[in-house]
């Protein structure tokens, strides 16, 4: 069989790949290795025979192609990050990052370490797959064609035997911080909820309107008084039943369809009358609601507020299901491709409002090559480009940080006049996935043999305590400053910390709630972007 894994590459790939992913998907006390389970199942079978390899090839375009899907997915976030909390978390994220490359240099001097094992170290500690990927792309662009090989594997070596505390050391800090804290997670869910309404299922109800202070009050004034966590839906009259438009005024005895979370549902209740023993939810004489997916690029990109729907048909959107994530929508919100609307509309419109969002399950399978080969090709020139500081170090942003910066800003443009840079959800979940199989799987095949000697050799116990320290305090600084001194609610500190998926995963069952998903969200792109800028620095420095 091994012989066949020399001839055949691919087939060793897919291999190691099917294998890594059931490894990854077995649960030891709630905890799992996720995808990153075919790193080290990779590791395994490059240890068996110094001749596996997979083409070098395959590690670049999986690197690229996931950084890019990061970075189309997270620039909406990344940017409203600037405009919502200003410099002060993304400049709390890369001093907390400085720190662990500051921990890495003074371990490479007290235990004499290579440049490139300290490096990976770094990565490993840290687990950022890219910012490894982007160690091995300067290394392959720098080092002496006689040592690469061997620098490269010091570097993954220092990398893999560095990840496994990167991750545990991160949950046990959570996990003793908290306590020491006496973090009250359902008291931060309460406080925030006003914001960050997480948890909250949307529901819809329909109110008689009977309250003197809500008579002849404008459906705009009212959107307002609630902060823009309810939709209005369809204005019964009479026997008349229309759809409410920002101008509408209600009238007493008036019946109407309110749409959001239930924190906010019995406010706007009380504040209007009474709830209404007929729900016009019932009645679709006239009106009726229908999902539809949004697979017209010409509507993708687009705030709702801009297709002037009720103007055209009428029709209200109401929510929106993102994935596993369901939206209140309002005018501001700028849909997706991949996006499951909720729609009120009159029934005879239906056709031609499905035509309008494109409502095809298939075309959301479908990648723009042109779009995505244009960002790509974009991506990998600004790669390209050489960057000087000072002290006569050059480096550049390489296979990862050049596709994802571009990547980040078309993914907050969405769009430039008919070109469209985002991908369906679905779509870009999947090529994500799929990368990082192919990174993941070719770093660890093509170093195993490395991996096995430094074990042998007894030098990996060494790298392994190294890795422990970075990463038990880099996340006590990181948890400590950022509750105590910046006043960071703990719950979105536990995201913040959270290198991996499954140190999130582990957040999210202690929080009890989606909270440590906002700050994973909101500082993963500046991590992932710091984490391979720096370490690329990192070796230079060193080397």
């Amino acid at each position: 069989m091994i012989e066949a894994f020399k001839a055949n590459p691919l087939l060793l790939l897919f291999v190691v790949s099917a294998i890594g992913y059931w490894v990854g998907s077995i649960r030891i006390k709630g905890t799992s290795l996720g995808v990153a389970a075919v790193l080290f199942v990779g590791l395994g079978f490059g240890a068996i025979d110094k001749d596996l390899m997979v083409p070098e090839i395959v590690i670049f375009l999986g690197l690229s192609i996931f950084v890019y899907t990061i970075g189309l997915s997270s620039g909406p976030g990344f940017f409203a990050t600037f405009k919502r909390r200003g410099f002060r978390d993304i400049l709390f994220v890369i001093s907390m990052l400085t720190l662990s490359a500051a921990i890495t240099v003074g371990l490479f001097f007290l235990f004499d370490l290579d440049a490139a094992t300290a490096a990976g170290l770094f990565a490993g500690s840290t687990t950022n797959t890219p910012a490894l990927a982007g160690l091995l792309d300067l290394i392959q662009r720098t080092a002496p064609s006689q040592d690469l090989s061997d620098i490269a594997q010091n570097a993954v070596v220092g990398y893999s035997l560095s990840y496994p505390m990167g991750v545990l050391g991160v949950m046990f800090m959570i996990a003793l911080m908290q306590k020491i804290f006496r973090i009250n997670y359902r008291a931060e869910e309460k406080e925030l909820q006003q914001d960050y309404p997480i948890n909250e299922i949307i529901t819809s109800r329909t109110i008689l309107v009977t309250e003197a202070e809500a008579i002849d009050m404008e459906v705009r004034k009212l959107f307002h008084r609630f902060h823009g966590r309810i939709v209005f839906g369809r204005l019964k009259r009479g026997e008349e039943v229309t759809l409410a438009s920002w101008d509408t005024r209600l009238h007493v005895n008036d019946e109407i369809v309110i749409i959001g979370g239930a924190s906010v549902m019995d406010k706007v209740t009380n504040f209007l009358g009474q709830s209404s023993a007929n729900p016009l939810a019932y009645d679709r004489r006239m009106y009726d609601i229908r999902g539809l997916f949004v697979s017209n690029p010409n509507v993708a990109g687009e705030k709702i507020a801009s297709l002037n729907l009720q103007e055209k048909y009428p029709a209200v959107i109401t929510r929106i299901q993102r994935g596993d994530v369901s939206i209140l929508a309002n005018g501001e919100t700028i849909l997706e491709l991949g996006d499951r609307i909720q729609i009120v509309a009159r029934r005879q419109d239906l056709p031609a409002i499905n035509s309008f969002f494109g409502n095809s399950y298939e075309a959301l399978s479908h990648i723009n090559l042109f779009s995505f080969g244009v960002g790509m090709a974009l991506g990998l020139l600004l790669g390209m480009v050489d960057f000087n500081l000072p002290g006569g170090i050059t480096f550049n942003l390489g296979s990862a940080g050049g596709p994802l910066i571009v990547a980040l800003f078309l993914g907050y443009l969405r769009r430039t006049g008919s070109i469209v840079w985002t991908l369906p959800y679905s779509a870009n979940l999947s090529l994500r996935q799929f990368s990082l199989i192919l990174l993941l799987a070719g770093i660890g095949i093509r170093s195993g043999h490395t991996f096995l000697a430094t074990l042998l050799e007894g030098g990996g116990l060494l790298i392994f305590l190294c890795g422990a320290i970075i990463s038990l305090v880099s996340a006590f600084a990181t948890l400590l400053i950022g509750f105590k001194l910046l006043r960071i609610p703990f719950s979105f500190l536990t995201g913040m910390v959270a290198n991996q998926p499954a140190i999130l995963d582990y957040a999210l069952q202690e929080c009890g709630n989606k909270l440590p998903t906002i700050g994973y969200t909101l500082m993963l792109p500046i991590s992932v972007i710091t984490k391979i800028l720096v370490v690329q620095i990192l070796y230079a420095i060193l080397n």
